[in-house]
C-alpha cells in the first residue's frame, strides 16, 4: 500500500501521539470550526431570542408527491391470500352464528312446518327443511364457498397486479400527494 499523505502527513503520526495528545500549534491559531448551516440565534440583553421579521406563525405542512410505479405480484398474492383466508374464516363464523340465532328464534321449525304442509300429501310428510338445513350441512356449504373465494380472490388480485404493472408502464402509475399533519 502506498502512503499518499506526503511528508507533512506522515510527520503527524510518526511521533506516536494520538491527535488529542499532540501539542497545540504555535502562533495563536484557533481550532478549526466547520461552517454553520444556520447562524447562531440572536440574543438580547435578557437572553431571549428575538423573532425574525416576516416569520410565519402558522405551522408549515410538508407535502410529498409520490408515484406508485409497480406492484410486486408476489407480495400482492401473499397479502391477498392472507386477507381472503381471514374473510373466509369470518364468513364461516358468521354463518354459524346466524344459523344458531335463527334456530333459537324458531325460524326453521316454523318455515319447515309450512313447507312440509305445502309439499306433503296424504301418503308422505313432504319436504323436511330442518334436516336439509342442519348446522353441519350449512357449515360444509359455507366452507366450500370460502375455499373457492380464497382461490379466486388470490388469483384475481395477482392478475390485477400484473395488469396494473402493464398499464403503469404506459401511463406512469398512480400519483399520490402525501401531507404531514402537525
Amino acid at each position: 500500500m502506498t502512503d499518499t499523505r506526503g511528508p507533512q502527513g506522515r510527520a503527524d503520526y510518526e511521533g506516536g501521539a494520538l491527535p488529542g495528545e499532540r501539542e497545540k500549534p504555535a502562533g495563536g491559531q484557533q481550532p478549526y470550526h466547520p461552517p454553520q448551516a444556520y447562524p447562531a440565534p440572536q440574543r438580547t440583553a435578557e437572553g431571549v431570542r428575538r423573532p425574525r421579521t416576516g416569520a410565519r406563525t402558522a405551522p408549515r405542512t410538508r407535502k410529498a408527491r409520490l408515484r406508485v410505479a409497480k406492484a410486486d405480484p408476489w407480495s400482492v398474492m401473499k397479502v391477498s391470500f392472507l386477507l381472503s383466508i381471514a374473510l373466509g374464516i369470518c364468513t364461516v363464523i358468521a354463518a354459524a352464528v346466524l344459523w344458531m340465532v335463527m334456530d333459537a328464534m324458531g325460524v326453521f321449525s316454523t318455515v319447515g312446518g309450512t313447507i312440509s304442509e305445502a309439499t306433503g300429501s296424504n301418503d308422505s310428510n313432504g319436504f323436511d327443511l330442518q334436516s336439509f338445513l342442519s348446522l353441519p350441512r350449512v357449515l360444509l356449504f359455507t366452507s366450500v364457498i370460502a375455499v373457492i373465494d380464497v382461490v379466486l380472490a388470490t388469483a384475481l388480485a395477482t392478475l390485477g397486479a400484473f395488469i396494473y404493472n402493464l398499464s403503469a408502464g404506459f401511463v406512469g402509475g398512480i400519483e399520490l400527494t402525501l401531507a404531514e399533519d402537525e
